[in-house]
Protein backbone atom coordinates (compact mmCIF):
# COMPACT_ATOMS: atom_id res chain seq x y z
CA UNK A 1 0.00 0.00 0.00
CA UNK A 2 2.81 2.40 0.75
CA UNK A 3 4.63 1.42 -2.14
CA UNK A 4 1.41 2.55 -4.62
CA UNK A 5 0.94 5.60 -2.85
CA UNK A 6 4.37 6.44 -2.71
CA UNK A 7 4.24 6.10 -6.93
CA UNK A 8 0.69 7.66 -7.11
CA UNK A 9 2.19 11.02 -4.80
CA UNK A 10 5.04 11.02 -7.30
CA UNK A 11 2.84 10.62 -10.40
CA UNK A 12 0.62 13.67 -8.89
CA UNK A 13 3.57 16.04 -7.74
CA UNK A 14 5.06 15.51 -11.67
CA UNK A 15 1.43 16.31 -12.94
CA UNK A 16 1.23 19.65 -10.54
CA UNK A 17 4.43 20.78 -11.23
CA UNK A 18 4.46 20.67 -14.65
CA UNK A 19 1.13 22.42 -15.40
CA UNK A 20 2.11 24.96 -12.08
CA UNK A 21 -1.70 24.61 -11.49
CA UNK A 22 -3.38 25.73 -7.90
CA UNK A 23 -4.30 23.33 -6.00
CA UNK A 24 -8.02 22.64 -3.88
CA UNK A 25 -7.82 20.05 -1.50
CA UNK A 26 -10.68 18.26 0.19
CA UNK A 27 -10.30 16.28 3.03
CA UNK A 28 -13.50 14.11 3.74
CA UNK A 29 -13.41 11.87 7.00
CA UNK A 30 -15.48 8.69 7.50
CA UNK A 31 -19.14 8.17 8.47
CA UNK A 32 -20.14 6.36 12.03
CA UNK A 33 -22.16 3.13 11.84
CA UNK A 34 -25.41 2.83 12.01
CA UNK A 35 -25.31 -0.14 14.52
CA UNK A 36 -23.94 1.89 17.15
CA UNK A 37 -25.13 4.82 16.57
CA UNK A 38 -28.89 3.86 17.07
CA UNK A 39 -28.09 2.13 20.21
CA UNK A 40 -27.62 6.19 21.27
CA UNK A 41 -30.94 8.11 22.20
CA UNK A 42 -31.61 9.88 19.67
CA UNK A 43 -30.36 13.50 20.30
CA UNK A 44 -26.85 11.79 20.20
CA UNK A 45 -27.17 9.89 16.96
CA UNK A 46 -25.13 10.83 13.57
CA UNK A 47 -24.60 9.82 10.37
CA UNK A 48 -28.11 8.57 9.55
CA UNK A 49 -27.05 9.54 5.79
CA UNK A 50 -23.79 7.44 5.18
CA UNK A 51 -22.79 10.41 2.56
CA UNK A 52 -22.77 13.77 4.68
CA UNK A 53 -19.10 14.36 4.17
CA UNK A 54 -19.07 13.08 0.48
CA UNK A 55 -22.21 15.01 -0.48
CA UNK A 56 -20.37 18.14 0.90
CA UNK A 57 -17.13 17.22 -0.54
CA UNK A 58 -18.80 17.33 -3.81
CA UNK A 59 -20.75 20.54 -3.53
CA UNK A 60 -17.48 22.19 -2.54
CA UNK A 61 -15.75 21.20 -5.65
CA UNK A 62 -18.67 22.30 -8.05
CA UNK A 63 -17.96 25.71 -6.08
CA UNK A 64 -14.55 25.84 -6.76
CA UNK A 65 -14.73 24.48 -10.58
CA UNK A 66 -17.37 27.67 -10.91
CA UNK A 67 -15.39 29.82 -9.31
CA UNK A 68 -11.98 28.01 -11.03
CA UNK A 69 -13.09 26.60 -14.08
CA UNK A 70 -13.60 22.99 -15.20
CA UNK A 71 -9.82 22.08 -15.48
CA UNK A 72 -8.62 23.27 -12.04
CA UNK A 73 -6.87 20.74 -9.82
CA UNK A 74 -8.92 19.70 -6.71
CA UNK A 75 -7.62 16.80 -4.76
CA UNK A 76 -9.58 15.13 -2.96
CA UNK A 77 -8.42 12.95 0.07
CA UNK A 78 -11.19 10.58 1.69
CA UNK A 79 -10.94 8.18 4.39
CA UNK A 80 -11.34 4.95 3.31
CA UNK A 81 -11.43 2.38 5.72
CA UNK A 82 -14.97 4.33 7.04
CA UNK A 83 -16.86 3.92 3.80
CA UNK A 84 -15.49 0.22 3.30
CA UNK A 85 -17.38 -0.77 6.50
CA UNK A 86 -20.43 1.53 6.10
CA UNK A 87 -20.75 0.15 3.03
CA UNK A 88 -20.66 -3.66 4.10
CA UNK A 89 -22.99 -2.89 7.12
CA UNK A 90 -25.16 -1.10 4.39
CA UNK A 91 -25.20 -3.64 1.52
CA UNK A 92 -24.13 -0.70 -0.92
CA UNK A 93 -20.96 -0.02 -3.05
CA UNK A 94 -19.75 3.29 -0.94
CA UNK A 95 -16.18 3.30 -2.38
CA UNK A 96 -17.14 2.26 -5.77
CA UNK A 97 -19.70 5.41 -5.83
CA UNK A 98 -17.33 8.06 -4.28
CA UNK A 99 -14.67 7.21 -7.15
CA UNK A 100 -17.47 7.59 -9.72
CA UNK A 101 -18.40 11.06 -8.40
CA UNK A 102 -14.46 11.70 -8.17
CA UNK A 103 -14.08 11.01 -11.93
CA UNK A 104 -17.44 12.83 -12.77
CA UNK A 105 -15.62 16.34 -11.63
CA UNK A 106 -12.05 14.76 -12.49
CA UNK A 107 -10.86 15.45 -9.55
CA UNK A 108 -7.61 12.96 -8.35
CA UNK A 109 -9.03 10.69 -5.38
CA UNK A 110 -6.68 10.20 -2.91
CA UNK A 111 -7.69 7.18 -0.06
CA UNK A 112 -6.29 7.64 3.01
CA UNK A 113 -5.56 4.83 5.65
CA UNK A 114 -4.25 6.84 8.21
CA UNK A 115 -3.10 10.11 9.18
CA UNK A 116 0.45 9.32 7.65
CA UNK A 117 -1.19 9.23 4.41
CA UNK A 118 -2.66 12.86 4.56
CA UNK A 119 0.68 14.53 5.63
CA UNK A 120 2.86 12.66 2.92
CA UNK A 121 0.09 13.65 0.45
CA UNK A 122 0.00 17.16 1.48
CA UNK A 123 3.42 17.31 1.66
CA UNK A 124 4.29 16.43 -1.89
CA UNK A 125 2.25 19.08 -3.19
CA UNK A 126 4.79 21.94 -4.84
CA UNK A 127 5.78 25.52 -3.03
CA UNK A 128 2.70 27.65 -3.22
CA UNK A 129 0.27 25.77 -4.55
CA UNK A 130 -2.39 25.02 -2.48
CA UNK A 131 -5.06 27.81 -2.64
CA UNK A 132 -7.59 26.26 -0.81
CA UNK A 133 -8.06 23.63 1.81
CA UNK A 134 -11.72 22.56 3.32
CA UNK A 135 -12.25 19.64 6.07
CA UNK A 136 -15.92 17.47 5.84
CA UNK A 137 -15.83 15.57 8.82
CA UNK A 138 -16.71 15.05 12.25
CA UNK A 139 -14.18 17.09 14.69
CA UNK A 140 -13.65 18.31 17.90
CA UNK A 141 -11.67 21.17 19.24
CA UNK A 142 -8.32 19.93 19.17
CA UNK A 143 -8.83 16.82 16.17
CA UNK A 144 -9.94 16.03 12.87
CA UNK A 145 -11.60 12.59 13.24
CA UNK A 146 -10.72 10.55 10.70
CA UNK A 147 -13.36 8.21 11.62
CA UNK A 148 -15.92 8.32 14.23
CA UNK A 149 -18.47 5.86 15.98
CA UNK A 150 -17.34 3.31 13.42
CA UNK A 151 -14.76 0.86 14.74
CA UNK A 152 -15.71 1.67 18.72
CA UNK A 153 -19.37 3.33 19.59
CA UNK A 154 -18.50 7.33 19.97
CA UNK A 155 -15.16 6.98 19.89
CA UNK A 156 -12.05 7.22 17.21
CA UNK A 157 -9.29 5.35 16.59
CA UNK A 158 -7.79 7.36 13.69
CA UNK A 159 -7.07 11.28 13.73
CA UNK A 160 -5.48 14.42 13.06
CA UNK A 161 -3.93 16.39 16.27
CA UNK A 162 -3.64 19.81 15.94
CA UNK A 163 0.02 19.03 17.78
CA UNK A 164 0.92 17.22 14.64
CA UNK A 165 -0.10 19.97 12.38
CA UNK A 166 3.62 20.91 12.38
CA UNK A 167 4.08 18.31 10.32
CA UNK A 168 2.80 19.83 7.80
CA UNK A 169 5.33 21.86 5.54
CA UNK A 170 4.20 25.31 5.51
CA UNK A 171 5.42 26.26 2.09
CA UNK A 172 3.02 24.09 0.66
CA UNK A 173 0.30 26.95 0.85
CA UNK A 174 -0.42 29.62 -1.46
CA UNK A 175 0.11 33.27 0.27
CA UNK A 176 -3.52 33.96 0.69
CA UNK A 177 -4.71 30.14 0.79
CA UNK A 178 -8.27 29.83 2.23
CA UNK A 179 -8.79 27.02 4.62
CA UNK A 180 -11.66 26.39 6.06
CA UNK A 181 -12.85 23.34 8.84
CA UNK A 182 -16.69 21.99 8.36
CA UNK A 183 -16.17 19.79 11.71
CA UNK A 184 -17.73 21.20 14.94
CA UNK A 185 -15.64 23.11 17.25
CA UNK A 186 -12.97 23.54 15.09
CA UNK A 187 -12.27 26.85 15.40
CA UNK A 188 -12.24 26.73 19.31
CA UNK A 189 -8.37 25.44 19.62
CA UNK A 190 -7.05 23.62 16.16
CA UNK A 191 -7.06 27.25 14.01
CA UNK A 192 -5.14 28.39 15.93
CA UNK A 193 -2.56 25.48 16.34
CA UNK A 194 -2.92 25.83 12.21
CA UNK A 195 -2.39 28.89 12.16
CA UNK A 196 1.26 28.93 14.05
CA UNK A 197 1.79 25.55 12.00
CA UNK A 198 1.62 27.04 8.78
CA UNK A 199 0.88 30.97 8.90
CA UNK A 200 -2.53 30.16 7.13
CA UNK A 201 -5.75 31.20 8.59
CA UNK A 202 -8.01 28.31 9.34
CA UNK A 203 -11.89 29.00 9.48
CA UNK A 204 -13.37 26.67 11.99
CA UNK A 205 -16.78 26.29 14.21
CA UNK A 206 -17.17 27.81 17.49
CA UNK A 207 -20.05 25.26 18.28
CA UNK A 208 -21.27 22.61 16.54
CA UNK A 209 -21.70 22.44 12.38
CA UNK A 210 -25.21 20.97 10.88
CA UNK A 211 -25.31 19.40 7.62
CA UNK A 212 -28.82 19.18 7.36
CA UNK A 213 -28.53 21.97 4.91
CA UNK A 214 -27.06 19.86 2.42
CA UNK A 215 -30.52 19.38 2.04
CA UNK A 216 -31.04 23.12 0.80
CA UNK A 217 -27.97 22.65 -1.52
CA UNK A 218 -26.44 24.60 0.66
CA UNK A 219 -22.42 23.74 2.32
CA UNK A 220 -22.94 23.02 6.37
CA UNK A 221 -23.82 25.91 8.51
CA UNK A 222 -22.53 26.05 12.27
CA UNK A 223 -24.76 26.60 15.34
CA UNK A 224 -22.77 29.43 16.80
CA UNK A 225 -20.08 31.20 14.93
CA UNK A 226 -17.39 31.00 12.56
CA UNK A 227 -14.08 32.02 14.02
CA UNK A 228 -10.37 32.63 12.76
Amino acid sequence: MKTLLSIFLLSLLTQLSVTAQQVHVILCGGPALRSWEDLRVPPDQHDRWWANFVRASTMRMDELQKAYGTTTQIVWMVYKPGYVTRGREDGDPYTTWIAEQASKRKAKLVWLQNSNDFFRTMNSFPKGSVTNFDFFGHSNKHCFLLDYSNEIMASCKSWIHETELGRLRATIFSRNALCQSYGCHTGESMSAYWKNATGVTLIGAKGKTDYTSLTEGKLPKVNGSWVR
